[in-house]
């Protein structure tokens, strides 16, 4: 394959581009001078929102950018609110959409690749996107839209909706209690929505990859009324045609409006999103046999073992109301609300690898999946003075009340294949194993209630040079579990539990912060899978309680003004992770028993050290040893899915005497790791490089930037994760070319 072997529909595309530019151009009203000034070129520092009447920003607003602009200078930490990052004693990374439009990433999952303590996998035989972080899951279902969980789809979230995605690091029962689906144990994603600047927008891009799939954008922001206190961002979306991988079809549809108030000291928002995924012929996850001696290499980039009929259709619904109140210039409060329902249906296949020659069967499934959430959130945020010592004092509270609808028919039977040498088998017949009503009505199977308290103070000593910050979140977690079909109760327990944090920062001069925390995490236990591998499990739907864990941690942060760097070490004591192990009769078993204690090293920079140059990169170590396993047969192994390494070197640098030009590369780095309990099963390290460049212009005064991205340069074939015990291979190749105008 060449490099950038562009398909057909590309020529087209290409016309259409250009014609609408010139349009766009030409159709376009006079621009005024001042209007020419506020317009920002992509070359330049974007500084976000800004209150051009020189304002004190409102409490809670986005913390700035930083220097280069690809992250910002902290995020938002839950009960704490939005806050600084060398004020805190954590860690954590906030990524901009400026970023995202510079990368062409399309998904939350092509963001965090830029986190060197974030890495990806496949879900359970589905396509959602999951994330390791330090070492532990994070799936998609458990992530935060503005501080509020539940109300985001669970498998795949476009960014086109999407002003930050900001990266916790570590467990965060205290800052935005305990997750709906029981994972995020390792860190925790918080999305932030786009709002509507001062400045208007209106902005469109088209885009097109080398297998023809074609995208198309519209961002539209507009503020009103007197001071600019009405605003709307609206934002449609949609991208359709075939990927990377032989015979996978993906299409996508968002329609997204935001729209807030900022008064003098009550400010509203409200977000509403529609969101609709289709792939056809998905290649997922590849579950281990269990007569398995050694994985096998894994096949070319972009060969496609799952079979043509294979089919998910994914569509969710969701919004959140918040509304915030300065009840003087010293304490706020606020409170937010959301829903979402989710109706997932898909024919499903399993690939299991039988052997190292690449050997396998294919299984076929349907199954539905509806769910419907609520969630709530309010608290109060102030700052007071008793002598010397400052203090910032937050308390809040938290509701999730979750319900899930499933029903599954297991196709009887299996096909022999090749991942090498694919065979493109016959979907195999219903009725081999059902549960639940119909799949087009399937029945309640989960209940899910999670309720909780916080309060937190942070002390703040020699004039908030010394920052000691103190809390408490009292939890009570109900679970009930539902019978397929029957709808009788297989599963029924409440518990409270009370996790602390304590926090420290001391900084001895402007630019340096040194920190250290002690917090814990709590999850919701898992509950048995019906199937693994094909195999069927012998404690099927089984739900077990929720799992405390625990993170030391210390480090040091440097902010030079235009680049910043943070050095930390921790600890992370959790409960092992539930996984399914296959039984020499066929069969398999769910385990949840034992500890899992990860320690690693984590080293991160970014900013921009000198004009036109940006550095995004990082790298994490980590060692992980397993403890408590039944026998002690695995006892001092490292933990299934966990990289003894992971870096990453990304730059974006302004061409010299190229007035606009842009180029940008990253490289990508993970170490080994095993897929099994027993550590006899390894992956290889892997690399993989990306490329890209940009070329930002004026067309009648409007902004106009074509772009051109290359994932995995050199098309290399690797497993990229052993999460759950079942691999995950790396994506192939895709050449992707963008156009945007400002209209």
């Amino acid at each position: 394959m060449p490099l950038i072997p562009f398909a057909v529909p590309f020529r087209p595309t290409l016309l259409a581009l250009c014609c609408s530019l010139s349009l766009a151009a030409h159709a376009a009203a006079p621009v005024t001078a001042q209007d020419a000034n506020n317009r920002q070129d992509d070359n330049t520092l974007e500084l976000g929102a800004t209150n051009i009447n020189a304002e004190a920003p409102a409490p809670n607003a986005l913390p700035p950018v930083y220097a280069g602009g690809q992250v910002a200078r902290g995020g938002q930490l839950g009960v704490l609110g939005n806050q600084d990052i060398m004020d805190v004693p954590f860690s954590m990374s906030s990524y901009t959409e400026k970023l995202i439009r510079d990368q062409q990433a399309e998904t939350v999952g092509d963001v965090l690749l830029n986190d060197s303590s974030v890495r990806q996998a496949s879900g359970y035989a589905n396509q959602s996107q999951a994330f390791v972080i330090r070492g532990l899951p994070l799936n998609g279902d458990d992530i935060s839209l503005n501080g509020l969980y539940g109300i985001l789809p669970r498998q795949l979230m476009s960014t086109d909706a999407l002003e930050r995605v900001e990266v916790f690091k570590g467990p965060n029962a205290f800052i935005n209690g305990v997750t709906p689906g029981g994972s995020g144990i390792g860190g925790g994603v918080n999305l932030q929505p786009k709002r509507a600047d001062d400045v208007p927008l209106r902005r469109f891009s088209t885009d097109i990859s080398n297998d023809g799939r074609l995208g198309e954008h519209l961002d539209i922001g507009q503020r009103f009324g007197e001071d600019n206190r009405f605003g709307a961002r609206v934002n449609l979306s949609q991208r359709e045609g075939d990927t990377g991988v032989d015979d996978e079809n993906q299409r996508s549809k968002l329609f997204s409006v935001g729209l807030d108030y900022r008064g003098d000291a009550l400010r509203l928002s409200g977000d509403f999103v529609y969101q609709k995924e289709q792939v056809n012929g998905g290649r997922n996850s590849v579950f281990l046999g269990s007569g398995l001696t050694s994985i096998p290499k894994a096949p070319s980039a972009d060969t496609n073992y799952a079979p043509k009929w294979a089919t998910t259709s994914l569509e969710d619904t969701f919004g959140m109301l918040r509304a915030e109140y300065d009840l003087n210039d010293n304490w706020t409060a606020y409170v937010a609300g959301g829903a979402k329902h989710t109706n997932e249906i898909g024919r499903y296949s399993s690939t299991t690898l039988n052997d190292s020659a690449g050997n396998a069967t294919v299984t076929g499934s349907r199954i539905a999946h509806q769910e419907d959430n609520t969630s709530l959130m309010a608290g109060l945020n102030g700052k007071f003075q008793t002598g010397a010592i400052s203090h910032k004092l937050n308390v809040g509270l938290t509701g999730i009340w979750t319900q899930a609808r499933n029903a599954y028919d297991f196709a009887s039977g299996s096909s022999a294949t090749n991942i090498y040498n694919p065979v493109d088998v016959a979907e195999p017949a219903k009725g081999g194993s059902t549960g639940g009503s119909d799949l087009n009505n399937p029945g309640i199977t989960a209940k899910t209630f999670a309720r909780s308290a916080a309060v937190s103070d942070t002390f703040g000593f020699m004039d908030d040079r010394l920052l000691f910050t103190a809390g408490l979140r009292r939890q009570e977690l109900v679970v009930q579990g539902y019978a397929y079909g029957t709808g009788e109760r297989t599963a029924n327990y409440a518990k409270g539990i009370t996790t602390p944090v304590y926090g420290l920062v001391f900084k001895p001069w402007d630019h340096v912060s040194f920190y250290a925390n002690h917090i814990e995490g709590l999850a919701s236990g898992p509950t048995a899978p019906t199937t693994f591998g094909g195999a069927s499990v012998t404690n099927k739907n089984q739900t077990y309680a929720p799992a405390r864990s625990k993170q030391t941690e210390a480090g040091v942060k440097v902010d030079m003004g235009s680049y910043g760097a943070t050095l930390g070490v921790y600890r992370i004591e959790q409960p092992t992770q539930g996984y399914s192990e296959l039984n020499s009769d066929g069969t398999a078993t769910f385990v949840f028993q034992g500890e899992q204690v990860n320690k690693g090293v984590e080293l991160n920079v970014f900013g921009e050290p000198v004009p036109g140059l940006r550095l995004l990169g990082g790298a994490t170590v980590i060692h992980t040893e397993v403890s408590g396993t039944s026998g002690g047969t695995n006892d001092g192994n490292r933990a299934v899915g966990v990289p003894t390494f992971q870096l990453n070197a990304g730059v974006d640098w302004d061409v010299p005497g190229l007035q606009g030009v842009s180029v940008n590369g990253r490289m990508l780095r993970t170490g080994g790791q095993y897929a099994d309990a027993a550590n006899t099963l390894s992956l290889p390290t892997w690399n993989r490089f990306d490329v890209g460049a940009r070329y930002n212009f004026k067309v009648a005064q409007r902004d106009v930037t074509l772009g051109a991205t290359v994932e995995n340069v050199a098309n290399t074939k690797y497993w990229e994760s052993a999460l759950g015990g079942y691999l995950t291979q790396g994506d192939p190749r895709v050449a992707k070319l963008s156009a945007t105008v400002d209209f």
